[in-house]
């Protein structure tokens, strides 16, 4: 079988930057990829349990998106209109309005922001200020909100906020999210009793923003409860709620949106990720019409809007979301998933599970167990990575439409690696 070795791995360590990251993990040259797999230059197929970090949840070059995608390309079809009308947009605009807007009882305006996910969090920090005229912005530990100066501000995790070199990160409030400081400790009563007090130094919010599952942040899961809580407080001091669902969302957990089980209403929603449905850049915030108080280009981007990632992400919504089929099969995979990782809790000393639908890992209490786990998953033909603060969970993002099969046996490769580090770590401990 010919395999394509033209890639020499030289070129990146001497021309692209430090900031490289995954690659230093997954350390080979990947060359095509299909449904739920990557190959490699030398012709070794892994099974790809992190999916472009969400960015794939329908899998690596669907067969329907990729049909409707090459079609349009050959038939001179637009590739880049600005934020012009086009007849691709129209199609994307009318399939979410009627299959994910409509059947929710939303109303919310589509703004199309730069292509990636921080592009849309600073639009709703933006507007959030615009629309109540305040600065502070609520966000939480652990959160992760995107690396440009805005986002970051809201993001917890120190590593990542020294890369804005000392730059100033501020106008945010961090409280401890749900369960940061134990399971028998209300953090929102916490939060709304620092508000109420008008000499502890916080000022009025303008918004109140969180993950329904932090992804970046280690895998912690909101409960309903604590999801009504924040809407509660930010409709108390009179400040927008702002649902970061882009990791979390396009089916994650198993409903389109990961906040749906709370039945809360966020003004402004943040999309990304998987939104194209092909992994092409491609991000939005969704606004309730009432917010929508933007003057024409006051927030802009070249790219605002990717016309080939509108006709994949319009394929997408038509092939996977029309009913509740989809839907129901991702939920039945999350028992699956929920079922394997088990073993590695039961493995590991310690350990415990995390996440929800088929956005869970495993917290082994140790980055560099987490990080041998998954070396070691990857000398087997898995693909897989770390999250939380210390990078100690275990996280597995495969795309939703991994076949059952490969599903388990990327699971099986998971444990053994687990079993692995489990008897290496006594060993060296006797």
């Amino acid at each position: 079988m010919p395999t394509d070795t033209s890639a020499d791995k030289n070129i990146f360590e001497r021309r692209e930057s430090e900031a490289r990251s995954y690659c230093r993990n997954f350390d080979t040259v990947f060359t095509k990829a299909l449904g739920s797999e990557l190959t490699d230059a030398h012709g070794k197929t892994y099974i790809d349990f992190l999916a472009g970090c969400s960015s794939l949840n329908y899998g690596h070059n669907d067969p329907d998106m990729k049909a409707a995608l090459i079609e349009h390309i050959s038939g001179d079809g637009i590739a880049h209109g600005l934020d012009m009308y086009t007849t691709e947009k129209a199609r994307f605009l009318e399939a979410y309005e009627e299959i994910i807007l409509k059947p929710r009882g939303m109303d919310h305006k589509i703004m199309m922001t730069g292509p990636t996910g921080t592009n849309a969090v600073e639009a709703a920090m933006k507007l959030a200020r615009k629309v109540t005229g305040r600065r502070n912005i609520v966000a939480f530990s652990n959160g992760f909100h995107g690396m440009t100066m805005g986002a970051l501000s809201l993001t917890g995790n120190a590593g990542k906020r020294g890369g804005a070199g000392g730059g100033a990160l501020t106008d945010v409030t961090h409280f401890p999210f749900e369960g940061a400081l134990g399971d028998d400790v209300d953090t929102l009563a916490q939060a709304e009793m620092m508000l109420d007090n008008s000499s502890s130094g916080i000022d009025a919010p303008a918004a109140f923003i969180f993950e329904p599952i932090q992804g970046e942040g280690g895998l912690t899961a909101a409960s309903k409860e604590w999801m009504q809580g924040v809407e509660r407080l930010a409709r108390k001091y009179g400040a927008m709620l702002i649902v970061d669902d882009i990791q979390s969302g396009c089916g994650r957990t198993g409903s389109y949106f990961a906040f749906e089980e709370a039945g809360i209403d966020p003004d402004m929603i943040t999309q990304a990720k998987s939104l194209s449905g092909f992994g092409l850049p491609f991000a939005a915030l969704l606004i309730k019409p009432e917010h929508d108080i933007w003057k024409p280009a006051e927030h802009n981007g070249t790219f605002r809007g990717n016309t080939h990632a509108f006709v994949t992400g319009r394929v997408a919504l038509e092939k996977f979301w029309k009913t509740d089929d989809f839907a129901k099969e991702v939920q039945e995979k999350s028992k699956i998933l929920t079922e394997g990782l088990q073993s590695i809790v039961d493995i590991i000393p310690g350990a415990r599970l995390k996440g929800r639908g088929l956005m869970q890992g495993v917290d082994v209490g140790s980055g560099d167990i987490a990080g041998e786990i998954c070396a070691r998953a990857f000398e087997k033909g898995l693909v897989i990575e770390t999250s939380g603060a210390d990078d100690e969970v275990v996280k597995v993002l495969a795309p939703l439409t991994t076949p059952e099969d490969t599903f388990r046996k990327g699971l099986d490769i998971l444990i053994e690696s687990a079993r692995e580090v489990s008897t290496s770590t006594k060993m060296a401990a006797e």
